[in-house]
């Protein structure tokens, strides 16, 4: 008598799970609370400042407030503040970010892990925050300012940069760093130490084995957060309203300065779809680069 094989106790329950399988709703129906709420929140509020934009008060045509505003002097100055001091911050941040993130990761030194710790804190720190600390040590009656006078008993100090754009640049980069460093210590901790020890071994210098092996590993890290630290300087508030920097007026500013000061809602609104436009096309223009380079 032929013996007839036994079906395996998984397939079998699994055969049995597909005739009483839970059917659940289209993905379609779970999808529309979430997206409800972002278009309440997010795209509703988006597309009043678009409309703002194009139908002011004062009458005329669509794009009236753009030619107005694209003429204005105050305007070409403000973009290309913000621009050169996004670039600047985010440049210094990248060099800056992994030198530090080099020696947490490689250098041993006692407390190399609390500060590592101590960066995914200083994350959640506020920004005015730090240009505070800034201004206490930098300021016009700050520590340093004060420590001049006392020793050379002059009436002021000669740490006057924090209300320049130079001000501005320090305390972002001093803010955005960590922004830079939190990747690259996760892509760090990846890297097989047996590449650096052979190439050690094999006489290669710190220099070059940071040039040929760190490096292009660490590539997609600077990638990322250096487009993170890009655009988050090109919406930077804070920084440059708690320096005190008058001279310094970003797109951020122009648009607190339109809306604000002057009353001229139209105007901040056409500041603040450019200021998104940029934002928006340089974050899709990363999503494009680190797919090519499979980051």
């Amino acid at each position: 008598m032929p013996v007839v094989p036994a079906v395996p106790a998984v397939k079998a329950g699994a055969a049995q799970g597909r005739g009483r399988s839970l059917r659940l709703p289209r993905g379609g129906i779970w999808a529309v609370p979430p997206v409800a709420l972002l278009a309440l929140v997010f795209l509703y509020p988006l597309a009043l400042v678009v409309q703002q934009s194009l139908t002011p008060e004062n009458g005329g045509g669509a794009f009236d407030a753009y030619a107005s505003v694209f003429r204005s002097r105050a305007f070409r100055e403000a973009l290309g503040t913000t621009v050169w001091l996004a670039a600047g911050a985010t440049a210094g941040c990248l060099v800056l970010g992994f030198v530090l993130a080099l020696v947490i990761a490689f250098v041993p030194f006692p407390g190399a892990r609390g500060v590592a710790k101590f960066i995914d804190v200083f994350l959640s720190f506020p920004s005015f925050l730090i240009t505070l600390a800034l201004l206490f040590i930098y300021g016009t009656v700050g520590m340093a300012n004060g420590l001049w006078t006392d020793v050379t008993g002059t009436a002021e100090g000669p740490f006057h940069f924090l209300t320049t754009p130079w001000g501005v640049l320090l305390a972002e980069i001093t803010y955005f760093t960590p922004f830079v460093m939190r990747p690259l210590l996760a892509a760090f901790s990846q890297l097989d130490t047996a590449q650096l020890e052979v190439a050690s071994s094999l006489g290669a210098k710190p220099a070059r084995i940071i040039r040929r092996v760190i490096l292009p590993e660490a590539l997609p890290a600077l990638a990322a957060g250096g487009s993170l630290v890009l655009v988050m300087c090109l919406n930077e508030f804070g920084i440059v309203l708690f320096t005190g920097a008058k001279d310094v007026t970003t797109l951020p500013m122009l648009v607190y300065g339109k809306a604000i000061l002057e009353s001229d809602y139209a105007a901040a609104c056409v500041v603040a779809v450019v200021n998104i436009a940029i934002s928006v096309g340089l974050f899709g223009l990363y999503r494009v680069v680190s797919k090519r380079a499979g980051a």
